[in-house]
């Protein structure tokens, strides 16, 4: 069994291609039930964000695990093989652990370090493992991925190269209105840039909580939130309230009424069709609009009104700021491979256990074995002198043991290590295992071009090709286009 990814990002698709595979929190968990229900796939974990959707597998072979996921992302949007194979990006094995570890080190976002993915990464677990789709496997990926992603931002300050993709969506919106404004450097030294305006959020969310502390540190004079849930949107404006911002909270469907009142429109509610249109905000320039969501709440035609700065996820895609901490760069990704290769360490030790548990179970079967034959050709020794022996056959047994045992699981630590478990199997013949894909050598290369190759994926969703190099540790990124 070995770990599949199979995702999509604003790094190889655009923005309406993202919005169609994205997923909800409603859908969330039938998808995963059906994943784990595929006779190749024993774990499901699920990332749906504005920036990416990726799907975390336990596959029992590479071909039948991308099938089964492919095949679900196909039935469930309705799009066409050829449209999304050149857009998907495959990680298998090795290669799907350090993609896992680089994005909670926020080294694969947006906005270089942004922190908001560790806790998307958190709740995608803590989502899976409550309906069950999440094992051992998944369950050590996801916990040290977390604790690489927690070190990168203790440890470094990549964090100043984009606290949040909040962050810099609002610091574009404030450009717009601040003439003269520089994004990403002005609000670290003028906490009062907003004074005098006031913002409308649409939302209680966690985008929406950041957005709302971000736009108090730069000294907001007021907030509007809105929400479907009223009482949701209240205790986030008694939040801002306690923090000194006056604040105040209305339904979702009454935000057009307000929009004469607020110079910003921060939108982040989660809904998958767009809440805010043309119609609404028309007349109400000017205004800066940040959307914060995908799919997008706020509808395309929103862009070419006179008065109206929008910026959305696909702006940001185009305008990624580079800002002090991203020297940090370089650090992040020694403690992302530092962590990596410990937990791929790790797991290679504890594949080697089942081996030499058997080698000892063996053991004991033949020292059992030959004290029965001994009892039978000594009738004379007493019990005391019968349980002496008994002992000492055992001793040598163990001490014999000893360290092959202590050495395999020192050697299968390292890298080809799966190799000596092998030999242990082969030279005591005992049960073969063969060492999981995630960690042992493979035939695959580390970077596996499949461009043009539509036919044979087709073949594969079709199950009639669900053998081949399944060992892989590399990247496979379908139509060629390096995610």
């Amino acid at each position: 069994m070995s770990v599949l990814l199979v995702g999509m990002s604003y790094r190889s698709a655009p923005v309406t291609l993202l919005e169609k595979v994205s997923v909800g929190d409603a859908e969330r968990d039938e998808i995963l039930g059906r994943l784990v229900g595929e006779e190749s796939i024993s774990e499901a974990l699920m990332v749906s964000t504005c920036n990416r959707v990726e799907y975390y597998v336990e596959a029992d072979g590479f071909h039948a695990g991308l099938s089964a996921v492919i095949r679900e992302i196909v039935d469930r949007t309705g799009l066409e093989i050829d449209d999304l194979t050149p857009h998907l990006y495959v990680r298998y094995a090795q290669a799907a652990a350090e993609h896992a570890f680089s994005v909670c080190a926020g080294l694969d976002s947006m906005v270089l370090g942004e922190q908001q993915i560790i806790g998307q990464m958190r709740a995608a677990y803590q989502a899976a493992d409550s309906v069950g789709t999440v094992g051992r496997t998944l369950h050590d990926l996801a916990q040290k991925s977390l604790h690489a992603g927690k070190r990168v931002h203790n440890e470094t300050l990549i964090d100043n190269a984009g606290a949040s993709m909040v962050s810099v969506a609002v610091d574009e919106a404030i450009a717009a209105l601040n003439p003269g404004f520089v994004a990403g450097v002005d609000t670290a030294v003028d906490s009062n840039i907003l004074a005098g305006r006031s913002a409308l959020i649409l939302g209680a969310g966690a985008m929406s909580s950041l957005a709302a502390t971000y736009l108090g540190r730069c000294g907001i004079d007021r907030l509007i939130i809105a929400n479907r849930t009223v009482d949701r949107a209240q205790n986030l404006a008694d939040h801002s309230i306690e923090a000194g911002i006056p604040a105040r909270a209305i339904a979702l469907e009454d935000f057009a009424d307000v929009l004469d009142d607020v110079d910003f429109l921060v939108s982040a509610t989660g809904a998958m069709t767009p809440v805010v249109y043309a119609q609404h905000v028309a007349d109400h320039g000017p205004l800066a609009i940040v959307d914060l969501s995908m799919p997008r709440d706020v509808a395309e035609d929103v862009a070419g009104l006179e008065g109206i700065a929008l910026f959305n996820i696909e702006h940001l895609q185009m305008t990624r700021t580079d800002v002090p901490g991203r020297d940090d760069e370089s650090s992040a990704r020694a403690i992302v491979a530092e962590e990596l290769e410990s937990y791929l360490s790790a797991q290679r030790a504890a594949e080697v256990a089942p081996t030499v548990r058997a080698l000892r179970e063996r053991a004991a079967e033949v020292v059992d074995a030959e004290l029965v034959r001994l009892e039978a050709k000594t009738p004379g020794l007493t019990p005391k002198e019968r349980k002496a022996v008994e002992s000492t056959v055992r001793r040598v047994v163990d001490k014999l043991l000893h360290t092959p045992t202590v050495q395999v699981k020192k050697l299968s630590s390292q890298e080809c290590g799966g190799n000596y478990a092998v030999a242990l199997q082969q030279l005591f013949d005992l049960p073969l295992t063969s060492p999981s894909g995630l960690y042992a050598d493979t035939d695959i290369p580390a970077d596996l071009m499949v461009q043009g190759r539509i036919g044979r994926l087709e073949q594969a969703l079709k199950g009639t090709e669900t053998n081949g190099q399944d060992g892989s540790s590399g990247n496979l990124i379908l139509g060629g286009r390096n995610a």
